[in-house]
């Protein structure tokens, strides 16, 4: 995708938070980029900060619902025609030790962390197989390192990581690139977080932007099929 002009992507939560980074940065590429949240008020807000109509489309969408995300791949395709990439990157995080973790919190992380990976895949990939376009997950380093109060997240990602390495290889054949990014520390709203200057020193949103971006430019002949990334310098407080 040397020439990203007019290409299609959508983000899954996309309204703030690293979604939104990645869609600044594929819009100020030249692409054309639709972006959910679970509330469309929310989607609309964030698109009017990113650009215009006919570049940015705002849609509601739960991951955790099939239904949901085909009704959005759906309203891109009447758009733009066609879906180049799709970035699976909405996500939630609970934590607590495992003994006190509830039922609930527990199956909003399954529900929206794995099961929408999987929903944005089934919703996306016969519109990917017409463009031979790139589906790429937002993991984490949670994806690969454990810790204490995090067994729900850490099922959930390294569930993410797994299902995207296995996805790569099964959809080889149709020419489409599979990635995940699995990032630490990043200076965004998850789990309620307001970013500020104290997180100067975590990863900044449009960065993982970057590295979408250098990712669609890859030569073809090359996948780099799982990254990780972390601030190059952890606050030591």
């Amino acid at each position: 995708m040397n020439n990203l002009n007019d290409k299609v992507a959508y983000i899954t939560g996309g309204s703030k938070g690293i979604g939104f980074g990645i869609a600044s940065t594929l819009l100020k590429a030249g692409m054309k980029v639709a972006i959910s949240s679970r509330l469309l008020e929310n989607a609309e807000k964030a698109a009017k900060e990113l650009g215009p109509e006919d570049k940015v489309l705002a849609v509601s969408s739960d991951v955790s619902k099939l239904g949901d995300e085909q009704a959005a791949v759906k309203k891109i395709l009447d758009k733009w025609g066609k879906l180049d990439v799709m970035v699976a990157n909405a996500g939630v995080g609970h934590f607590a030790p495992i003994d006190q973790i509830s039922d609930t919190l527990w199956h909003e992380m399954v529900n929206t962390n794995l099961n929408g990976v999987f929903h944005s895949l089934k919703a996306s990939v016969e519109a990917l197989k017409k463009s031979k376009g790139y589906y790429i997950t937002v993991a984490s380093l949670a994806g690969t390192n454990f810790f204490a109060n995090g067994a729900g997240y850490n099922a959930t990602k390294f569930g993410v990581v797994g299902f995207t390495q296995a996805a790569m290889l099964d959809l080889r054949p149709y020419d489409i690139k599979v990635s995940t990014i699995m990032p630490g520390s990043v200076a965004s709203n998850f789990n309620g977080h307001e970013p500020s200057k104290g997180d100067a020193w975590k990863i900044q949103p449009e960065d993982i932007g970057e590295l979408v971006l250098d990712l669609l430019k890859m030569n073809p002949r090359t996948l780099p099929s799982k990254i990780e990334v972390r601030p190059t310098r952890p606050d030591k407080k």
